[in-house]
């Protein structure tokens, strides 16, 4: 396989990985929130968590509702966004990996997005010493967090023997 089929297959496959740590962190954001305020209702501790997911990876929803969302409880979004560390410390050095994933990919695909890294230590919730992680690397442990939460199931070693019976 060529060098530019194996990059063309590898960015897209490295972005489900940033999308998957996106969802875990949406998820914990809206069952803390839930728990935390029981009177909040569930479309607003949606609604909250996603604009918190959208800010941390710069993926803001352009919606009209969510960008008056976003207006309207900008201060609570910028508490959260400080709070990251401090509330979510399991999930941090994925945050963090996956930051640097997204912004290696956009840099391969000709776009600029290093700023997503200057946000997260201005929170305070960017490792600044953490290494880039390798691909494989990444996925490993990508894998590895989303079985742990029930959202992915990692692949299994399948034998050939019992593949070719399948089969005919």
């Amino acid at each position: 396989m060529s060098e530019q089929k194996q990059k063309n297959r590898l960015i897209p496959a490295l972005r489900e990985g940033v999308g998957l740590i996106q969802m875990l962190l949406y998820k914990e954001l809206k069952e803390r929130f839930l728990a935390d305020n029981p009177m909040r209702d569930q479309l607003q501790s949606a609604l909250l968590a996603g604009a918190v997911t959208g800010e941390v990876f710069a993926a803001a929803n352009p919606e009209e509702k969510f960008v008056r969302f976003r207006k309207e409880h900008f201060a609570e979004i910028e508490q959260e966004l400080l709070g990251l560390r401090h509330n979510h410390t399991e999930l941090i050095p994925f945050i963090n990996d996956a930051l640097r994933i997204q912004v290696l990919c956009d840099y391969h695909e000709n776009m600029e997005s290093s700023s997503i890294l200057k946000q997260a230590q201005n929170h305070g919730y960017l490792d600044e010493d953490r290494e880039i992680p390798l691909p494989s690397a990444f996925m490993t442990s990508i894998r590895q967090l989303g079985k742990k939460h029930n959202l992915i199931i990692p692949p299994i070693e399948i034998n050939r023997e019992e593949e070719r019976r399948l089969l005919h």
